[in-house]
């Protein structure tokens, strides 16, 4: 587990805050009417309800905030030491426990009060069990208060702490203050670690990521560490000695040769021989910065002792760097990484997972049949095979050549079918088959297609030139257009129709009863006024025998017409009635035994329509006894039809009145 895994705490609410959130959901998600005159088993479990949940709530709280803090005995052992460095192993340790007492204690006073809450025998007993149930739980939460505001303090720090991968390959860098590490870490990573020239500007850990042989390092920036016991280094410096002892890493050991981080030579190696233990099975490397100020070379005797008594121990290796001119800074970064990963195979060989992996690893080796030395095979083709030299005239041509010499790139087309291999080179560009629907292509192509549409053109020339396509009216090259034109008629026919309602509209209208006069009450009335009605007497009797003669003229159309159907009725039985049938022709007009045409009545429909498409009487019963039953929960809802989408009542009283219950409130 890395220290970014350490980030997902939820906030921790002070005590006060805590009371709000659970009292709050307690009084919103729980009934809150009750009246002295419900059952007293009602009552009861009324409050037992209320005691209940606010125990529920705090123990989930309690429970969550439990559960994100880690344990440190699971932690990994540096970020153990990293936690116990920075906050105090026992102080935390002591705020858990905390909790979890409060947790319990919350526990067993809400069974108590449940189980007096049983016996209350009145609504004020039992309301104020209540009260005291969740005044007790209060005051037990409200003595959490510093537990509460510690973890919320260690969260927040946490979460500003740098991810730190404690299995990961690490370069852990360390040394005095102000010898230059800070430099190293901004020049090899992207950190971005502040640099000033006073001592101990670096009071965490701070991290940076580079890639070496397409793997992710981790370089870790540790504060300064000056040479005094163990019990006098302050947390700062605690931060450091942690990472050296628990972290598997390479160690960069700094020392400034120039002395201007206010330290001796002397002193920086009396601290590399101080913390030495701590770099046990580790690959340690010795760095000289500030080169560009002093060299190893230019130091005194004495000096150079002193750093040549370091260097010369075991599996000690030194480069000399300047992070100001960036002078063996990348020489250094590759001798660490290297020097860690052999440590690291050296450590799996040594170690005991080897010995299940290697008695199952057998080098094959040629048996030796004869005394024939077998050497390596090398094809004649790879021996002659010469590196490619871009200005060699002879050299093999690639596609990039051939590229530049038609067009370059965007205009050139490289064929891929030019290094097919297939078993006759001369089919590489051949056309393939276009394949649609598991068809070829080309089984559908007509050879003749050219010849047929020069035919129909001829013969479209031809019908043109005879003035086929001079009356383009009625033509239409598609259902499209056709119905366009229907719908541009009916659009002008209703035009003229709207219009001529409109041209209505100002012209007086009669009612229907204003002109149904007679003649002579018509002459009585004009007489009465003194006026003259015998033109228009005489022009009423004109036109009223024009209209007699005109209707004389139907009927005797009409009779002679019905003449003509009887006689052709005659062969179906001269509309005589058979066995007491009455005859089903409609409005037909017949001549009777004694030549007087008569009238028939209207005919009665030959079937019966209801039975239309059933085949019998039984079907269509069960047909209709079906039709019913799909129409019975539309009847039962009181619906007009299949359509009918209307909703009665828009709120329904019991949906949108009242408290809201438990539960989410979307269903409104």
């Amino acid at each position: 587990m890395s220290t970014s895994g350490l980030k997902a705490i939820a906030p921790v609410p002070t005590a006060a805050d805590f009371l709000d959130i659970v009292l709050s959901k307690t009084q919103r998600k729980t009934p809150t009417v009750i009246h002295k005159n419900f059952k007293i088993s009602r009552i009861r479990n009324f409050y037992m309800r209320k005691v209940k949940f606010t125990q529920d709530s705090f123990d989930e709280k309690l429970s969550a905030i439990l559960e994100e803090f880690p344990m440190l005995d699971d932690l990994h052992p540096f970020l153990s030491s990293l936690m116990n460095v920075l906050y105090d192993k026992n102080h935390y340790k002591l705020a858990l426990g905390q909790l979890r007492t409060c947790r319990h204690l919350i526990d067993q006073v809400a069974k108590d009060y449940v189980r007096l809450l049983k016996f209350g025998d009145s609504l004020y007993r039992c309301k104020q069990l209540k009260r005291a149930a969740l005044g007790r739980m209060a005051t037990i939460m409200r003595r959490q208060k510093d537990p509460l505001a510690y973890l919320e303090q260690v969260r927040q720090h946490i979460s500003r702490l740098p991810a730190i991968d404690p299995t990961s390959r690490t370069l852990l860098i360390c040394g005095y203050p102000n010898v230059g590490k800070s430099s190293f870490i901004n020049k090899v990573t992207r950190a971005d670690v502040d640099v000033q020239p006073y001592a101990f500007t670096t009071k965490s850990l701070f991290v940076g990521h580079l890639d070496y042989r397409y793997m992710r390092w981790q370089v870790i920036d540790t504060p300064g560490i000056l040479d005094h016991p163990l019990e006098d280094m302050n947390t700062i410096e605690m931060q450091s000695i942690t990472a050296l002892a628990h972290l598997k890493a390479c160690i960069l050991y700094f020392m400034d040769l120039s002395e201007q981080c206010g330290y001796t030579i002397e002193a920086q190696c009396k601290l590399f021989h101080s913390i030495k233990p701590l770099f046990s099975n580790k690959p340690v490397m010795l760095v000289m910065n500030k080169i560009d100020v002093v060299r190893l070379e230019d130091l005194s005797a004495e000096n150079r002792a002193l750093v040549d008594e370091i260097i010369n121990g075991e599996g000690i290796l030194n480069v000399q760097v300047s992070c100001y001119t960036d002078e063996g800074v990348m020489e250094l970064k590759n001798k660490a990484c290297d020097a860690l990963l052999e440590h690291r195979v050296d450590a799996k060989l040594k170690g005991n997972k080897i010995n299940s992996i290697i008695n199952r690893l057998h080098v094959a080796q040629p048996k030796a049949r004869d005394e024939v030395v077998r050497e390596p095979f090398i094809p004649d083709a790879v021996k002659e095979k010469k590196k490619y030299d871009k200005n060699d005239p002879e050299r093999r041509r690639l596609e990039k050549d051939i590229e530049a010499e038609e067009g370059g790139a965007g205009v050139y087309n490289i064929n891929l079918k030019k290094n097919y291999m297939l078993e006759d080179p001369d089919w590489k560009m051949d056309v393939m088959p276009e394949i649609m629907d598991g068809k070829n292509v080309a089984d559908f192509i007509d050879p003749d297609i050219l010849e047929k549409l020069e035919a129909l053109e001829r013969e479209e020339e031809k019908l043109q030139a005879e003035g086929f396509y001079d009356s383009e009216e009625d033509m239409f090259d598609s259902d499209d257009e056709r119905e366009a034109a229907e719908a541009k008629i009916s659009l002008q026919k209703k035009l003229v129709s709207q219009h001529n309602k409109k041209s209505m509209k100002n012209r007086a209208q009669l009612p229907r009863t204003a002109g149904l006069r007679t003649l002579d009450e018509l002459t009585g009335s004009l007489t009465k006024a003194g006026l003259d009605p015998s033109k228009i007497k005489e022009r009423a009797e004109k036109l009223a025998a024009v209209a007699g003669e005109k209707r004389k003229r139907q009927r005797e159309e009409e009779e002679a017409e019905m003449d003509v159907d009887g006689d052709e009725e005659a062969g179906e039985g001269d509309w005589m009635d058979v066995d007491g049938e009455e005859s089903t022709t409609p409005n037909k007009r017949r001549k009777s035994d004694s030549g007087a045409v008569t009238v028939r009545g209207p005919r009665e429909p030959r079937s019966n329509r209801q039975l239309a498409g059933m085949r019998d009487s039984t079907q269509a019963a069960k047909a209709t006894k079906l039709r019913n039953l799909g129409q019975r929960e539309r009847n039962y809802q009181a619906k007009a039809g299949e359509a009918d989408r209307a909703i009665k009542t828009k709120m329904p009283k019991h949906l949108f009145a009242g408290k809201r219950k438990m539960g989410k409130t979307d269903r409104r």
